[in-house]
């Protein structure tokens, strides 16, 4: 028996790339279990959902399209919050694995701090597994239909390198939707991408949030730039850490 996996992601349970993420796992004959939100979680970080009605969450059973025998669990929680409870027994055996996406959008630079999909991976890493999140870069363009099998391939090729890797270690896939995609490359994460954040005050009491692509040179060697050259991007993330630097300093000011 292969190891146990958790697929999960943040845009829901009925997303392809969901699908396509726990094909791959199931191809491997990895034993596999998806859990991930009912309704889309973009955006929530690591974030735990309060739950209702006296801690209780609720969970519904589901078939996959085209893999009615994976285990499979549309879930009322964020995915931080299903991967925590995967890790202590909520759906089986806690996995060896968390495998987060295939994410609608890339994740890279300093902003996957915000990812939904990155968020459950260092989840699972702070818990005692290994974790992969991977996302597919799209245009802004919101009529194109993501290719996922792209991504897909991938993260087939990727998946034994995360699992041989020891238990907390978390690496972040991004691949562009491009015809030819370039051979996967380490990158570091870049300081900003090419889409950023885009805030507008609409009046008193509203703000609007967007996103907005911005020109200028991207900073070499990162998942940004390595990305908009057609490369398919890892970076290895570490998760919740002391920093060695700050320890034993002063903690107080002198008089």
């Amino acid at each position: 028996m292969g190891p146990r996996v958790l697929v999960t992601n943040d845009d829901g349970i009925d997303s392809p790339g969901l699908v396509a993420l726990a094909r791959c796992a199931s191809d491997l004959g990895w034993e596999t279990v998806v859990a991930a939100p009912s309704e889309e979680s973009s955006g929530t970080s690591a974030g735990l959902t309060a739950a209702k009605d006296h801690r209780q969450v609720a969970v519904e059973r589901r078939t996959l399209p085209d893999l009615p025998d994976v285990e499979a669990y549309a879930v009322a929680a964020h995915p931080a919050l299903i991967v925590l409870a995967a890790c202590h027994g909520g759906f089986g055996e806690r996995p060896d694995i968390v495998l987060s996406g295939i994410n609608r959008g890339g994740n890279v630079g300093r902003a996957v701090l915000h990812s939904g999909t990155v968020g459950a991976a260092l989840t699972g890493a702070v818990n005692g597994a290994r974790a992969f999140a991977v996302s597919l870069d799209l245009p802004l363009n919101p009529d194109l239909n993501p290719t996922w099998d792209r991504a897909a391939r991938v993260a087939r090729e990727l998946l034994p390198v995360a699992m041989d890797l020891a238990p907390g270690a978390v690496l972040n896939v991004n691949v562009p939707d491009v015809p030819d995609v370039k051979p996967a490359r380490w990158a570091r994460l870049a300081s900003y991408g090419r889409v950023q954040h885009k805030v507008t005050q609409l009046g008193e009491s509203e703000i609007e949030v967007g996103s907005v692509e911005v020109d200028g040179e991207l900073e070499p060697g990162t998942d940004a730039a390595l990305l908009e050259q057609g490369y398919a991007t890892v970076t290895p993330l570490r998760s919740v850490h002391e920093d060695e630097t700050l320890m034993g300093g002063a903690l107080s000011r002198p008089d």
